[in-house]
């Protein structure tokens, strides 16, 4: 599989080496994240413990607060690699305690969503860390692949399926559709569905199906409610709870009256 530098790799190993503070990497599912981090380490010579936080027992020592547990963990390791960290509860506080009591450290924490683990990391973290998002491949960095022709061919491929590194791998209609399809279904279900008490799901999807009816155009918060019998403040909660697992990104009015500016309606983009 063709590698695609990002632009944030020589940033990230620039930070590692000279920075003290940890590292928080953001961003959807299947972005690139575990790759661009694997990339950085690969060109770096320091003993990486990495863990990914599907197991099981060093979800119990992160999560557990406990310096003497947190200590021995990383005992030996110049640097801490913590994937899919929204898993871990107190992480914030576990991260903390490391960057204070194992000063030498290195420490780089990804998430997929923000919902668990942008609320647990800031307050533990003040002054502790750089926080950075990932998103699809941009057209920049593809500048690294292709030639100024090739990108304007792949223009409406594009435009149609992503830039998910995955989808450059993939061949055909149905492939691509059916990867989408269930990339989209995991962001519901795991990391929506499952991390907050969603008490109708089918009104999330059917929002979702409404935004995207008015992609490019104002959205108001009042109709889409009166259309999905939802009052005003559930919509934008839902709105929220998207905006923060990077389904949708708020786009807001420009205006020369700031604060009419803040008061008028927004647009949204997936």
């Amino acid at each position: 599989m063709i590698y695609i530098p990002r632009l944030l790799e020589s940033k990230l190993q620039k930070l590692v080496l000279e920075s003290g503070k940890a590292i928080i990497l953001y961003g959807p599912r299947q972005v690139g994240k575990t790759t661009l981090v694997k990339s950085v380490l690969a060109n770096l010579s320091l003993r990486t413990l990495e863990i990914n936080c599907d197991e099981q027992r060093y979800i119990d020592t992160l999560s557990s607060a406990d310096g003497r547990k947190l200590k021995e963990l990383v005992e030996g390791y110049d640097l801490l690699f913590v994937d899919e960290a929204q898993r871990v509860k107190n992480i914030g506080l576990s991260l903390k305690i490391l960057i204070d009591q194992a000063t030498k450290l290195k420490i780089i924490v990804t998430g997929s969503s923000s919902l668990e683990l942008a609320s647990g990391v800031p307050e533990p973290l003040t002054g502790r860390k750089w926080t950075y998002n990932l998103f699809p491949v941009s057209q920049q960095e593809l500048r690294a692949l292709y030639n100024p022709f090739e990108l304007k061919e792949q223009l409406g491929e594009r435009l149609v399926w992503g830039s998910y590194p995955e989808i450059f791998r993939l061949k055909g209609v149905e492939t691509k559709a059916k990867y989408l399809a269930e990339l989209s279904t995991d962001y519901l279900y795991k990391d929506i569905f499952k991390l907050v008490n969603i008490r109708n799901p089918d009104k999330i999807r059917n929002l979702l199906k409404l935004i995207a009816f008015q992609v490019g155009s104002e959205v108001s918060l009042n109709e889409l409610g009166n259309s999905l019998d939802m009052s005003k403040e559930t919509v934008a909660r839902y709105i929220d709870l998207l905006k923060k697992n990077f389904i949708l990104f708020e786009l807001s009015p420009l205006s020369r009256n700031l604060r009419k500016e803040v008061t008028k309606t927004k647009k949204y983009y997936f």
